[in-house]
């Protein structure tokens, strides 16, 4: 593992190293597989091919077989679930009524936001770069970090892609006093393309020259932050990817066994004169031209026998299988709620997804304060608005009955059809209506 001491004593020379040493760890591999998971390309199903033994005892690729690879889309549906859960309202800050933080991390930061925490899940580890008012994802599958040996810290890191195996390689090298852009025709021969520069250009004005750039300047740190997916640091396929595979397999041997008729078999009678070869060249005609010749004058036989396909033994490992993948990453299976549930019988069923979110907004709220105090914000605090169903009916009842002990924000923070962003606007809809019914009041 290199490190950022490792770079301040060989200096860019270490460049290709570093990305080569990344791109081989156990980090970057699992993060590769994880993508294709997500994109519902199940590495082990999708390359699944079935396989029988020759009569020498060789495995050989069975080409008459159904070969159903059916991919499932459990990783993308639970990792999608567990991050709209926390942040499908966007993120609030607590006293922050006129809204000075989320102006200086821009309109688009929700998104932003939700784009990098969702690669922290299913990579376990993301970056965010904070380039003066946008925020953008360096995924690990582009990122190779340089940590602290002493104290843990990202000091450092490098940026690298390319569009194609034939196309240039690209490299930017992060540091905490700016940044450097590198390019080559592949990863082990990068060279300088753009000297060091500062992170934030200053611009002067003037009637005469217009707009020109003076020079630059950095921010107090690294502009580059870590966002961990989970307090243990590792992709959410990690422990999931087997239950997934399972699931996969048995249900695509389901589909080949409908195709195939895998459990039909042939009894041969008085056919104790062939040899192997023989009863291969007999069996591999009555699979593909579906005749049999019997020599009736030598008591020849040939007897179909079937087997029912045992549906009902993998619907109910399917089910079971399921069940597990749910329960083990603590999300939420609708189908365990009917219509007519209570908020207890649905508050029950979240709580298991209520736990995990809290120690997932931990990791968020941690890499927000991050990105907030590059603005020169030390002290917000993040809040999240989670996205649940519920009996609506009996939560607005529940809060309108109690509305002459509140005011107006908490009533509008609590009801569970307002969003987060539209508490704002509501309250000033409101307050521009009792203007003009006070205008109208002193006119009359």
């Amino acid at each position: 593992m290199l490190t950022f001491q490792d770079f301040e004593h060989e200096g860019r020379g270490l460049i290709p190293r570093v990305i080569s040493e990344h791109r081989a760890s156990e980090l970057y591999q699992t993060a590769m597989i994880a993508d294709e998971y997500d994109r519902q390309r199940n590495t082990t199903i999708c390359n699944y091919v079935q396989t029988l033994f020759s009569l020498t005892g060789s495995r050989v690729v069975d080409f008459t077989a159904t070969n159903s690879r059916i991919a499932s889309n459990f990783f993308n549906r639970l990792n999608t679930q567990r991050c709209a859960y926390s942040l499908g309202n966007g993120v609030a800050f607590a006293d922050d009524e006129e809204g000075r933080v989320k102006a200086a991390l821009g309109p688009a930061f929700d998104k932003q936001l939700s784009d990098c925490a969702y690669n922290a899940l299913i990579h376990g580890l993301t970056f965010g770069f904070w380039d003066v008012d946008r925020l953008y994802n360096f995924p690990v599958t582009e990122f190779a970090p340089l940590w602290d040996e002493n104290t843990g810290r990202l000091r450092a890191g490098v940026r690298f892609w390319r569009l194609g195996p034939d196309k240039p390689v690209t490299a930017t090298l992060y540091e905490e006093d700016g940044y450097t852009t590198l390019t080559g025709k592949d990863y082990g021969a990068l060279e300088v393309a753009e000297e060091k520069r500062g992170y934030r250009q200053l611009i002067r004005m003037n009637q005469a020259d217009g707009a020109r750039v003076v020079g630059y300047e950095n921010y107090g740190s690294l502009p580059v932050v870590p966002f961990w997916g989970s307090r243990l640091h590792q992709s959410t396929l990690v422990g999931l990817r087997e239950a997934i595979d399972s699931y996969d397999l048995i249900r695509s041997g389901f589909a080949n066994d409908l195709s195939d008729c895998a459990q039909v078999y042939w009894l041969l009678e008085n056919y104790g004169g062939m040899d192997d070869t023989q009863l291969k060249r007999f069996r591999d005609r009555l699979k593909f031209q579906h005749i049999a010749v019997a020599d009736t004058n030598d008591g020849g036989k040939v007897t179909p026998y079937t087997q029912e396909i045992p549906y009902e033994a993998r619907e109910a490992y399917l089910k079971h299988i399921r069940e597990g993948i749910y329960e083990d990453f603590g999300a939420l299976d609708v189908h365990t709620i009917s219509a007519a549930s209570t908020n207890d019988h649905i508050d029950a069923a979240y709580q298991p997804m209520d736990e995990q979110a809290d120690l997932f907004e931990y990791q968020c709220a941690e890499f927000i304060q991050q990105i907030c105090r590059l603005n020169g914000i030390e002290d917000a605090q993040p809040l999240f608005k989670r996205t649940r169903i519920s009996n609506q009916t009996e939560q607005t009842e529940m809060v309108l009955s109690a509305a002459q002990y509140l005011d107006t924000r908490t009533i509008l923070k609590l009801l569970p059809f307002v969003t987060v962003d539209q508490i704002d606007t509501i309250l000033e809809n409101l307050d521009r209506e009792e203007g003009r019914r006070l205008s109208d009041g002193e006119q009359a």
